[in-house]
């Protein structure tokens, strides 16, 4: 979560102990106690979420039809559930035959995942895309929609939007089972070094660092890049 941290952020800078922040960060009015921050953009990912839904749409030739949507969220009030969310809904809400049926914290697990995609699909008999905030949750999902008699995937009932691209997710995307998985670079520790190099020597260091950032399609899935991934 991002709330919680004045205190000891405070106790570190009147110690003069500078503090980097990794993959995750704080909120907005503490993040003046950060010396600097390295990790992903997290409304990027959920812009270019629906940027891709946006163009697959298109190629459809059903960006004019009604589009039922519903979102599985990570953890409550972590920065990527709100970055992703606020990413998302800044494209959908430009589109008012996007309808977004529900949206439910499935705490970025499979297990919860499958629940809560259970329930959705005995709640909602059309539902044309799925968006899961991150791969263990669209694995529950997928086994859900499959125990429901439903298909998922490329020019499926369900179109299936995932964050993270894991390897086990690109797996399922080479296979069309995920129809796109949006990358959280994880390959951060590199730049922590340099802004720990930065600081031993006196240099100024930026307030923030982001990570670059891929999507996964079909077309840009091989198991030979797979298996020269390095994490």
């Amino acid at each position: 979560e991002e709330n919680g941290y004045r205190t000891v952020l405070q106790e570190a800078k009147e110690a003069g102990i500078p503090v980097i922040l990794m993959d995750r960060t704080v909120n907005a009015s503490d993040f003046y106690l950060v010396t600097s921050w390295v990790g992903t953009d997290f409304t990027k990912e959920g812009v270019d979420a629906a940027k891709w839904l946006e163009g697959e749409l298109t190629r459809l030739n059903r960006q004019d039809e009604t589009v039922n949507i519903v979102v599985l969220k990570g953890t409550k009030g972590s920065s990527s559930e709100i970055g992703r969310s606020e990413g998302f809904d800044q494209i959908a809400q430009t589109h008012s035959n996007w309808v977004i049926l529900e949206e439910e914290y499935a705490d970025f697990t499979a297990k919860k995942g499958e629940e809560v995609m259970a329930k959705l699909l005995k709640r909602h008999t059309k539902i044309d895309v799925v968006i899961s905030q991150n791969d263990d949750m669209t694995f529950g999902a997928l086994s859900a929609i499959r125990k429901e008699g439903k298909t998922a995937g490329v020019d499926q009932e369900i179109m299936m939007v995932s964050f993270d691209a894991v390897n086990d997710a690109l797996e399922l995307v080479m296979n069309q089972e995920i129809n796109v998985a949006i990358e959280c670079n994880p390959l951060q520790a590199p730049y922590v070094e340099n802004i720990i190099s930065k600081l031993e020597k006196g240099e100024k260091v930026d307030k923030q660092y982001f990570v670059d950032e891929q999507v996964f399609t079909k077309d840009n899935v091989s198991i030979e890049l797979i298996n020269n991934r390095e994490y």
